[in-house]
């Protein structure tokens, strides 16, 4: 993938101190893949005190984790790590081995604050890809089964970044410099011998890749039109530099063929600037917008699809608010995004395995959003906010079975209405329940094919918390809903819905100290994580394949118990 691969699991959830939303294509510092909405993890600087938590549970599960912070000159000092063993309900055994460390410097005082942030993560498994519903109908193997047995994969992450922050008397700066090294090898089968006969579809997706970047932001409020005003503006700047990314025929983990390797060089650069201005007590208004530009070299093994790319957008976005009382809000926002495409699909002339022409796709997609919403909180300890929202996309990003990657395809048309509400009747007690409508449809395609394959039509997610004020027995309750949704372009064949509880109790003591028991998938609930529509084919089966569902399910209902200090 020109873009990378999302991977959180370099993240120690301890270490999380919160986290930032931001929905739809309204928030000018938000760029490229930010037509949904973007969201931030913030890492905490230092610990009150020491931590340390360990647990396991069922199917081998084993997690240890710790971290203090210490003062250091005049400065806070943070080191942190986590070790994890998991081997999975799976006939074949997982065997996750992942470590992950943490350590950060944070200094200074008064207007000028520092840190210094190093992140390590290594992590190695064995996979159980999605199977064929067939081959689970028919008894060959089980739900919690594989195909190819040599699924798997491995990866490592090491990233240093600094941060400034400086609030001086009417303007705050904020500088971030990055720099990060990934890696990953990974290994899939999703077709099994459609394509070789004799030793299978197995493929290697290699990732290796150095990114540089940096942003920058300033904020100052204004006066102009009698008005107050805060403005904002930002740079922001990354480069890939992508060596030997490739996809690579393999039999058992051992590479038997090469599609296409490359290296990659992308650098994509934004200026935003946003203008938040109070007209009245009652009424505000957000302008902004951002200019990008992306430049693309691939040198490929195949010199027809060698080249150069450049591209550049502009993505204006605004947001009117109405506040006519303490409890309530009605606000009406648009604007455009974008999002990139793989950097190879913008120098492409030949298909590498086919060798038939190929055409060179966008280098980066538009997006068009908007959102009318309310915001209400009409007793003490509620919120409520309903919306109803739309989304254009220029062009989709769809999966494909037998290269187990994306490929632009038609322009989209979203809309839909979400209801999120949250309830805390006392201090102890929290209710929340966010309810999702949506439906999708390519444009421009023909009759009878405008449904996409994937698109979520309904989502219901709900939970009750109970959390002791200070000591005392705590606990929650959550509820998961995904409603049926296509998995084909004509909607002849639609993926089943899923009801997934998941339950926590413990004990929270006064010391600090803090025993906890979940259950996960509390009703032993048979729902698949991902389901797909494609063609494959067994051993035996004939040369063309067979067109079927395939699927991953869900982990049955297991038990995990953590001993934690500290937290």
């Amino acid at each position: 993938h020109g873009q990378g691969y999302t991977d959180l699991n370099f993240l120690i959830p301890e270490l999380v101190e919160y986290l930032d939303y931001k929905l739809g294509v309204y928030h000018p510092e938000v760029g490229d893949f930010g037509s949904a909405g973007a969201a931030e993890f913030h890492l905490v600087r230092r610990l009150a005190r020491p931590f340390a938590s360990a647990g396991g549970g069922s199917n081998g599960l084993a997690r240890v984790a710790a971290g203090g912070s210490m003062r250091v000159s005049n400065g806070d000092f943070l080191l942190a790590g986590e070790a994890k063993g998991y081997n999975g309900p799976w006939d074949l055994p997982e065997k996750v081995r992942k470590f992950s460390g943490v350590a950060r410097y944070s200094w200074g005082g008064g207007a000028t604050r520092f840190s210094l942030l190093g992140l390590a993560y290594h992590n190695k498994w064995s996979a159980d890809d999605q199977i064929p519903l067939r081959s689970v109908a028919s008894g060959s193997i089980s739900r919690l089964g594989q195909i190819d047995s040599a699924d798997g994969g491995n990866s490592q992450r090491y990233s240093l970044s600094g941060t400034m922050h400086h609030a001086g008397r009417n303007s705050a700066q904020d500088v971030e410099l990055f720099a990060i090294y990934y890696d990953l090898s990974l290994f899939s089968d999703f077709t099994y011998f459609l394509t070789d006969s004799v030793r299978g579809d197995q493929f290697n997706q290699r990732d290796h890749r150095v990114i540089l970047g940096g942003n920058l932001k300033h904020v100052q409020p204004v006066e102009a039109f009698g008005v107050g005003h805060l403005l904002k503006l930002g740079l922001q700047t990354r480069a890939d530099f992508i060596d030997g990314s490739g996809l690579f025929h393999t039999q058992k983990q051992i590479r038997i063929g090469t599609v296409r390797q490359d290296d990659i060089r992308e650098w994509g650069s934004g200026v935003y600037a946003e203008l938040e201005s109070r007209w009245r007590p009652w009424f505000r208004s957000v302008l902004g917008a951002r200019v990008d530009g992306y430049l693309f070299k691939v040198s490929s093994d195949l010199a027809a699809n060698s080249g150069h790319n450049s591209a550049g957008i502009v993505s204006p976005k605004a947001s009117l608010v109405f506040t006519p009382s303490a409890r309530s809000e009605f606000y009406l926002s648009g604007g455009f995004g974008f999002h990139s495409n793989d950097a190879r699909g913008t120098t492409i002339t030949i298909d590498p395995g086919s060798g038939a022409p190929a055409q060179r796709v966008d280098p980066l997609v538009r997006s068009r959003g908007a959102e009318l919403g309310l915001r209400l909180s009409p007793i003490s300890g509620l919120r409520t906010t309903a919306s109803l929202w739309a989304l254009n996309l220029n062009s989709e990003l769809l999966f494909t079975g037998d290269g187990g990657a994306t490929e632009p395809s038609a322009a989209s048309r979203r809309s839909g209405v979400t209801i999120a509400n949250f309830y805390r009747p006392i201090p102890q007690l929290a209710f929340d329940l966010d309810v999702s409508f949506a439906r999708a449809r390519f444009s421009g395609v023909a009759a009878g094919q405008e449904h996409i394959p994937g698109a979520l039509e309904n989502v219901v997610a709900a939970g009750i918390t109970w959390s002791p004020v200070r000591s005392g027995l705590f606990g929650a309750v959550r509820l998961r809903h995904f409603g049926s949704y296509p998995l084909i372009e004509d909607n002849s064949v639609r993926a089943t819905a899923d009801n997934v509880v998941s339950a926590d109790a413990g004990y929270l003591l006064a010391a600090g100290l803090r025993i906890q028991a979940t259950v996960l998938n509390l009703f032993n609930s048979k729902a698949d994580d991902i389901q797909y529509f494609y063609t494959s084919r067994l051993r035996g089966e004939s040369a063309a394949g067979v067109d079927d569902v395939h699927f991953h399910p869900i982990e049955p209902r297991q038990v995990r118990a953590s001993l934690v200090y500290g937290l």
